[in-house]
């Protein structure tokens, strides 16, 4: 009997085994078939392949300008000729040959750019296809000096940790409030952070129209968004539901990967010698984010965290930042950019439920909480001070 059992395992194995390999032998068969005999072959008409361009960056230097393309077509593409300002300039190509669909490829142009001033692109490929390309303004695009490199982190400090680390300097004050007003604070931390969610989804989803379609913009926000927000869900509440001080680390968390996405846009704006903007938006950004750190201590106002917690929640909520003023100006294209804001926005969905959730917990009520004065006020102060200063920065 003992043995009949093993037996029967291994004989019902074995047969699960030629029934998973079955259906992937006759999908291959089908496959190889198609391949070899090419049975569409008579439904062409001898129109071109369909062809697809995306301009991913544009560098300017003293030996002229690159830009780095993205084919999407059907089918390898070649770039036959390439004009700026309606006239042929010679280019190479690195690496030469077709473009296969989904690559990259850098084209440089001995063209004398003329700082200020604009100029239209267009490539031509070898069917005829065109796609043109606009640079609005001509300046020397940054390079990863360490000079340069400094001035990005100085920028991203005032832009990232300076305003974060100002809010978290009021909690000595706001460790005095009552009921009402940590339901009030709580509930302005939601405001603050629903308004985050629409922005960098809104954002995500413009960057997401300008990236390559082969990354398919919009489907790639909502699946990252959504990836975020339930692996953070199931980290957060691996160990119980998150209060206190690993609360406050899941709002700076949230806040950290938005603010990337800010350090992205300053130093796009700088790279595209958008200067006297790129200072505008310094300002507006940094009076934008002080609410922050008051948003990050709310959960914390009934303990005591030491002096490096409040050191390690302002570099995880500022310090991103840095790296995106670094990203933004040097080495990034729309789809990673649409990717990191949608990473985040998933992040600040997730704590807005935790945040929300521990609001309930606080005051005994349930959804009901809402409803009353202090949370209402608060979430309308919330939205409504970040909707004034991003006034200030939207142009």
């Amino acid at each position: 009997m003992n043995e009949t059992l093993p037996r029967a395992a291994i004989r019902a194995a074995k047969t699960n085994l030629v029934w998973l390999a079955l259906p992937l032998i006759a999908f291959a068969v089908a496959v190889a078939w198609l391949v070899s005999t090419d049975p569409l072959s008579g439904f062409r008409n001898g129109a071109p392949p369909v062809e697809n361009l995306t301009f991913e960056r544009t560098v300017l230097d003293d030996s002229g300008l690159r830009l780095l393309v993205r084919a999407g077509g059907s089918e390898p593409m070649t770039v036959a000729q390439v004009q700026v300002d309606d006239a042929y300039w010679q280019f190479t190509q690195n690496p030469p040959g077709p473009i296969a669909r989904g690559q990259t490829a850098w084209l440089s142009l001995p063209f004398p750019w003329m700082l200020g001033e604009a100029h239209a692109l267009k490539v031509v490929t070898n069917t005829g296809a065109t796609f043109t390309h606009e640079i609005a303004v001509a300046v020397p695009t940054p390079q990863a000096t360490a000079g340069q490199l400094r001035l990005q982190a100085l920028v991203g400090l005032i832009v990232g940790i300076v305003p974060v680390a100002v809010g978290l300097m009021f909690y000595p004050v706001l460790r005095g409030v009552g009921p009402s007003g940590m339901a009030f604070l709580l509930s302005l931390t939601i405001g603050l952070l629903a308004f985050l969610l629409v922005d960098a989804s809104a954002e995500a989803l413009e960057l997401a129209s300008e990236a390559a379609a082969i990354f398919q913009g919009p489907v790639m926000v909502v699946l990252a968004g959504v990836g975020s927000f339930l692996v953070l869900m199931a980290i957060g509440r691996r160990g119980g539901v998150p209060t206190g001080l690993a609360l406050a680390t899941y709002i700076a968390l949230g806040i950290g990967l938005h603010n990337l996405g800010e350090g992205l846009a300053i130093g796009a704006a700088f790279a595209a010698g958008s200067a006297g903007l790129g200072t505008f938006l310094v300002a507006g950004f940094a009076l934008h984010n002080v609410t922050e750190g008051i948003g990050i201590a709310a959960p914390i106002l009934k303990q005591r965290p030491s002096l490096w917690a409040f050191v390690g929640l302002t570099l995880l909520a500022g310090g991103p930042a840095v790296l995106g003023m670094w990203l933004g100006s040097l080495a990034t294209s729309a789809q990673w950019s649409a990717l990191a804001l949608a990473i985040g926005a998933g992040a600040i969905l997730q704590v807005i439920v935790e945040v929300g959730a521990y609001l309930m917990r606080q005051s005994g009520k349930r959804t009901e909480v809402f409803l009353t004065p202090p949370v209402m006020s608060g979430l309308a102060a919330g939205v409504g001070f970040m909707y004034v200063t991003a006034a200030v920065v939207k142009i």
